[in-house]
Parts: structure tokens; sequence; C-alpha cells
């Protein structure tokens, strides 16, 4: 049975005030109802990390990161590196979101050195695929994410490869309020837990937690959670209320 994991991506929003008390208020929150039953994470901005590991220390949600760089040290100006993150506490890190690759700019090859650093590094990435609304029109899903998987994967085997989630957001959805319909969320978590599956084998494409993200809301958590391939959820902008955050946690265990 995969353990359902709920992740919540900040993105470029908080302050020093906020960041912290959205932090304590989902930590307080998740007090109210047992949620053993899943794994909670919270990203935020990386000039939050450390107040934001304070707030969630002895509790039940753990520290992520949006992006690390794949180079221990050195000139790399702006960059920060996997030790930096476990110096702060991060358990989790975000590599490839849409928003890197398409605002970015950042290429398979790139994400690729990243996913092996961090791995390498004791860190658990949170590997994001999906397609642009284009690339789904003219029916190239399948083609598009397979290709991500790939090239994200290589030359990472199962051992190293165990240590990731991978979450499908379609970047149609992301911050558009359009979410994938249920079937729509499932068909895509079945198609990429069957390639898995082609480049790992069954049981460990059994064992691989697969997120769905893309404007989750309290409103339609349970409903993506109750699809047998999702196995968690990325939560952007829902993430930002601890209300809404808690709410959707709440929802998620179901499994």
């Amino acid at each position: 049975m995969r353990k359902p994991f709920i992740a919540g991506n900040w993105k470029m929003n908080t302050n020093n005030r906020s960041s912290s008390a959205l932090a304590e208020g989902i930590v307080n929150g998740l007090k109210q109802f047992d949620a053993d039953g899943l794994d909670v994470a919270i990203c935020p901005p990386f000039v939050y990390l450390k107040q934001v590991a304070k707030a969630v220390s002895a509790s039940h949600v753990a520290l992520g990161a949006q992006d690390v760089y794949y180079q221990t040290d050195g000139a790399f100006t702006g960059e920060i590196s996997c030790r930096m993150l476990k110096e702060l506490g991060c358990t989790y890190v975000i590599i490839g979101h849409s928003e890197r690759r398409h605002v970015i700019g950042e290429t398979d090859e790139l994400i690729n050195r990243k996913l092996t650093a961090a791995i390498n590094n004791g860190l658990l990435p949170i590997f994001c695929v999906g397609e642009l609304l284009e690339e789904r029109q003219a029916d190239k899903t399948e083609e598009v994410v397979t290709a991500q998987i790939k090239k994200g994967l290589a030359g990472l085997g199962e051992e190293k490869a165990s240590a990731i989630t991978i979450a499908y957001e379609p970047v149609w959805a992301i911050g558009t309020g359009k979410t994938a319909t249920t079937e729509q969320a499932e068909q895509a978590h079945q198609m990429i837990r069957a390639f898995i599956a082609q480049m790992y084998g069954p049981e460990f494409a059994e064992e691989i937690r697969i997120q769905y993200g893309g404007s989750v809301k309290p409103t339609n958590a349970s409903e993506l959670m109750a699809e047998e391939d999702v196995d968690g959820l990325l939560v952007g902008g829902a993430s930002l209320k601890e209300d809404d955050f808690t709410a959707i946690i709440k929802a998620s265990l179901r499994k």
C-alpha cells in the first residue's frame, strides 16, 4: 500500500512574518485529527527555510525546498546546494516544476543532474512532469511525459530512483483554476506507472508514489485521491491558506 503524500509548494509567496505563521497554523491544524496515515511536507521560499524549519520541528510536517543546484559548491551565483538544504533541515526538494521548465528554461538534462545530486546527497526529490495545453490538444501527453521521465531518470538505477516521488502536473491546470478531471488524472497516472514498469519492472512501479498537481482545492481533493493511482497531491495556491491546506490533507486520508 502506497502511503499518500501531500506537499505544499508556496512558490514565491509569503514574507518573514507570514511564512512562520502559516507553518505554525498548518502544524496546529494537523493536531485536530490523526494524520499519521500520510506524509506531509511544505516547501517555502529559500529565504524562509530556516524559520519554517523551526516552526515544523517535532511535528508531522516535513520541510522541502523548491529547487536545488547539482554542484556541491563553487562560483554559481544565486544557486543553492544540496548540502545547504540538508543543513537547514530539508527532507524533500521539488525538481523540474513546470515553472522552472517553461519560465526559467530548465532542460531535461539539467533536471537529471539535479535529481542525481539530490538523491546522492540524501534528499528526496519530488520530480515534476506534465504537458502543455497545446501538447494535450495534439494528443501528445504520453509522448511528452514519458520523454520527461526517461530523460530525467537517465542513469538512475532502481535503488536511487526509489527515492523519487513523481508529480504529474498538467501545465494547463497550474494556477489557472482548471483541474484535470479525475478520469484524466487517473489515465495519466496509469500511463506513468506503466512506463515506470517498463523502465524498472512492475514491482517497482507498484511502489513508487505519483502525486497530482494543478489547481488542487479542498473541494476536489477527496475526489482526486479516490483514484487508485493518485497517491498524493502537490498543492500550490491552496497551500498558502492553512484552513484549505489542512482540509486537503484531511480529505486525503482515504488510503
